[in-house]
């Protein structure tokens, strides 16, 4: 009784003390009172006491639902009986009373059940499908209980087994519902039992279908009397909402079946294209699903395989598009106006426009789907009639009426992908019409990016070239608009140089000139730092095509507004470099990394970077602490190093010096990532054999005296991370350097203290590290290495199993399951029947209370079978399960790591 007070004093703190810190003390109290063992007979006593408030049913109602799922090992089995008493008396307790807590009762879907019991729970809820039915059939008779029955029938026909279609079609609990759709106030129930109909017929194969179809002939005329509500403005909403549903479920299910193009078929298709017309957008976008998935069909080629040979299949496919050849016609006309900027845009909330974007993304998916079947030139065709009659109002100076255009040129611009680049019909005078628009800033924004979406057009227009300056000239306009236009442009900017180069490269003067008023902000573009990055890469893609001569001059001219800032704020000393926030040199440092990039011309760029060595070592000097800049620093190296190869010569060594040094004083993970990029260059040069081993012994070992411990691996995961890519790295480009040095086996057992680190990115690079060791024979000349990796794994394959089974088991989270799984079945690949008795090892550890002999046994198993030879794709489901039973609650979780301790390994610092 006094901890029954305890509780009902803790919610009243909880949920009515005006001083937050108590409430959150209450909070606390209770979520610890809810793992306890006394919560089971607390809850149950307050839910019988007739004096409790719903604050206090709730909350007891919500505290058995979660014992009942996570901790239903702790109660002894004599408990089992009054519990299900205790349960049935409170459900006819509450049967009317509030929803909150009597829901919290019936509606387990997280039950910390193990799998083998899922499965018999289906088997028997199968097997006892008709008894239900009859007995909820028997209910129908008492009316006040219809919409219970019916909800409760939609809830067993999820099980999508059991009874035969010919028997449901005549099933009084389907007459029922169907019969409740002709009248006036619709049923929610009752179309639930329907959409879940429509669900259980389409599950399956094509012959479960067939044996279906008494059923769905049953179904769809019901449904099809449904359409005129569509339009039918005295309609509630919510009824209209629910009988789209129903068209959109038939749509998804039978899509197999409409993709035919009977005539049955096209009357659910127009039904569809009526949903897609509805005014209300989150009513037709129940319809999206379905033009995509018949677009999937209609289109791929594997979808009438069936017919034969391939003069067949292609019939086939073209009579099937042609038959929906009109519908998506439609559907492009009836959707392409929701994309229109509505009236007030500039006065919505942030979310309000958040949605409208989401609402255009979407329509835009919807006319790729017609694109896809119509072909893009036949959709470009409909869009352009829009264009059209929208610049039409722009003349005649009515309100707003820049919207019209811009949502046709929204439209254009979507299904740009699949108009062909010699198209000669319409995209002319698209173009054309562009230099006349009314410069209003989203109008332009779309303009701008439209030119982008069509410079592979522009380039293979027999006109491209003089259409370019005209376009051109409307980029600049964007640049100096606003910074959603200046965004756009940009973008559009990039793409016509990238796909015009050839044509662009006479033009140089003018390209740098925008260039230049681009990055020096000198002028009034309001492009954004970042946004200039694609001004960077366009002129480097324009440079790149230009022989080596001239390359050479474009790139010094190219690097010169860059390096010019750098310069002086090197010039200025010590004191103010350092001073600088990281901003103010990343800036610069980042339109390197996109010319060393984006210029493909090796030896060039090696020149670069050799003159710009100076100025770089200047900031790796004195910025070392700074983790922004040595990261933008490191990325811009990185390309120079891909680019140049090579070619860099003696500016390599230099930089690799840099940054070994610089690496045992501030611990930056950038200088392992750049590292990486060497690695894979220059792993297999002999000549470089020598300096590269120096190079990774002298970062590996200093990070292995930094990752001594989990904690350590929890406080620098960046550092983990990069560390493993590298060895990763390694390990594939210069194991003749790697594999016989001292670091490897310090590696490994770094790598097994950090296994289990909580942070994605680390604990997957540590798992790829381990799999790619387990796994060094794949590889042409790994079998020459084997020797090394035993005498390093093989003492320590024990402890790597059971921490590998200790992370599948709880660990790490379930997210990583597969990544664990691969290593575990790597190792298992590798060592065979010697990596299964380590698991059998491991698994004996766990207490026969958290896995059975029949669980442990179908485990190692699946092992067993990974060690033979079996496809790993088959072994997944045991091993999946295994995982699934350790983390059925957490009382067996903490046994299990409890028993298998992944974290008792760890190293000892090593005094330098």
């Amino acid at each position: 009784m006094e901890l029954q007070n305890t509780v009902k004093e803790a919610l009243n703190a909880l949920y009515h003390h005006p001083d937050d810190t108590v409430r959150k003390q209450a909070d606390r109290w209770l979520q610890d009172f809810q793992h306890t063992l006394d919560a089971w007979q607390v809850a149950d006593n307050l839910l019988h006491d007739a004096s409790s408030n719903l604050e206090t049913l709730i909350f007891c109602s919500q505290t058995l639902r979660t014992k009942v799922q996570r901790d239903f090992e702790e109660l002894p089995s004599e408990a089992f009986g009054p519990l299900r008493v205790s349960l049935n008396t409170l459900l006819k307790k509450f049967h009317k009373g509030p929803p909150k807590v009597r829901t919290q009762e019936v509606y387990n879907y997280n039950i910390a059940a193990r799998p083998e019991r899922r499965r018999q729970f289906e088997k028997e809820l199968i097997s006892q499908m008709e008894v239900a039915l009859s007995i909820l059939t028997a209910c129908l008779s008492i009316n006040e209980l219809k919409e219970q029955v019916l909800e409760a029938f939609a809830s067993w026909l999820r099980l999508k087994h059991g009874i035969h279609g010919s028997v449901l079609a005549s099933h009084p609990l389907v007459i029922t519902a169907l019969s409740s759709l002709n009248s006036e106030f619709l049923s929610e129930a009752a179309v639930n039992v329907i959409s879940e109909l429509i669900h259980y017929t389409s599950a399956g194969s094509a012959s479960d279908v067939a044996l279906q179809m008494p059923l769905i002939q049953i179904i769809v005329p019901q449904v099809m009397n449904l359409k005129a509500h569509l339009k039918d403005s005295s309609k509630d909403e919510e009824d209209v909402k629910a009988i789209a549903r129903l068209f959109a479920d038939m749509g998804d299910s039978y899509v197999e079946l409409i993709a035919t193009g009977s005539d049955e078929s096209m009357l659910i298709v127009n039904a569809l294209l009526e949903v897609a017309s509805h005014p209300e957008y989150y009513i037709a976008s129940m319809s999206f699903n379905f033009w995509h998935s018949l677009q999937v069909i209609l289109t791929k080629r594997d979808s009438h395989l069936p017919f034969g040979n391939e003069a067949s299949i292609e019939a086939e496919r073209k009579r099937r598009q042609d038959a929906f050849i009109h519908s998506y016609e439609s559907l492009v006309s009836l959707v392409s106006f929701r994309v229109q900027y509505p009236q007030d845009y500039l006065n919505l909330s942030h979310e309000d426009r958040k949605e409208f974007k989401q609402t255009r993304y979407a329509v835009a998916d919807i006319l790729i789907d017609a694109a896809s079947v119509l072909g893009g030139d036949a959709t470009l065709q409909i869009l352009y009639k829009k264009l059209v009659e929208a610049v039409s109002c722009c003349g005649n100076g009515e309100k707003n009426e820049w919207r019209p255009a811009e949502a046709a040129l929204f439209c254009i611009q979507a299904i740009s992908n699949y108009v062909s680049i010699v198209e000669a019909e319409v995209m002319p005078q698209v173009m054309s019409l562009l230099p006349k628009l009314p410069q209003q800033p989203q109008l332009l924004q779309t303009v701008c990016l439209t030119i982008g979406a069509y410079s592979k057009w522009l380039d293979s227009a027999s006109n491209g070239l003089s259409m370019l300056a005209s376009l051109i000239d409307i980029l600049m306009s964007g640049m100096g608009t606003s910074e959603d236009s200046a965004a756009a442009a940009a973008l559009a900017f990039k793409h016509i140089c990238d796909d015009c180069r050839r044509k662009l490269c006479g033009y140089l003067d003018g390209l740098f000139h925008i260039y230049r008023r681009a990055v020096t902000g000198e002028c009034s573009f309001k492009v954004s730092a970042e946004d200039s990055l694609h001004l960077v890469e366009a002129l480097s893609m324009v440079v790149t095509e230009l022989p080596p001569e001239n390359a050479k001059r474009a790139l010094e001219a190219l690097c010169l507004p860059v390096v010019t800032p750098l310069q002086e704020a090197v010039s200025q000393g010590p004191e103010i470099l350092n001073k600088k926030t990281a901003r103010e040199l990343t800036v610069h440092i980042d339109r390197f990394a996109y010319i060393f990039r984006y210029v493909k011309h090796p030896e060039a760029v090696a020149d670069a970077i050799q003159r710009l060595w100076p100025i770089f070592k200047a900031i790796f000097d004195l910025r070392a602490w700074d983790m922004r800049t040595m990261e933008s620093l490191c990325r811009a190296c990185k390309y120079a190093v891909r680019t140049s190869g090579r070619f860099m010569g003696m500016t390599i060594g230099a930089m690799l010096e840099e940054i070994q040094g610089l690496y045992k004083q501030h611990h930056q993970p950038c200088f392992l990532y750049l590292s990486s990029e060497v690695i894979k260059i220059f792993g297999s040069d002999s000549s470089c054999a020598t300096y590269l081993k120096n190079l990774i012994e002298s970062l590996f070992l200093h990070t292995t005296r930094l990752l001594t411990n989990i904690q350590e691996f929890t406080a620098r995961p960046d550092i983990a991370d990069d560390c493993f890519l590298l060895a990763s790295r390694c390990i594939r480009y210069c194991p003749q350097i790697f594999m016989p040095s001292e670091v490897f086996p310090s590696l490994v057992d770094c790598s097994m203290i950090g296994v289990t680190v909580q942070h994605r990115e680390a604990s997957n690079s540590i798992l790829t590290f381990l799999s790619d060791i387990f796994d060094v024979t794949n590889s042409s000349k790994g079998e020459q290495y084997i020797p090394i990796r035993n005498s390093v794994v093989i003492p320590r394959g024990g402890s790597i199993t059971r921490i590998l089974i200790a992370s599948l088991t709880g660990a790490l989270p379930s997210s990583r399951f597969e990544s664990v799984t691969y290593t575990l079945l790597a190792l298992t690949r590798a060592y065979g029947a010697l990596a299964v008795v380590w698991a059998k090892e491991s698994v004996s550890l766990i207490p026969l209370t958290a896995v059975t002999e029949v669980e442990r046994s179908r485990f190692l198993k699946a092992l067993s079978d990974a060690a033979s030879g079996f496809d790993i794709n088959s072994l997944t489901l045991p091993i999946e399960e295994m995982s699934d039973v350790c983390r059925r609650n957490r009382t067996v979780q903490e046994i299990v790591q409890g028993a298998l301790r992944p974290l008792e390994l760890h190293l000892s610092p090593v005094s330098s």
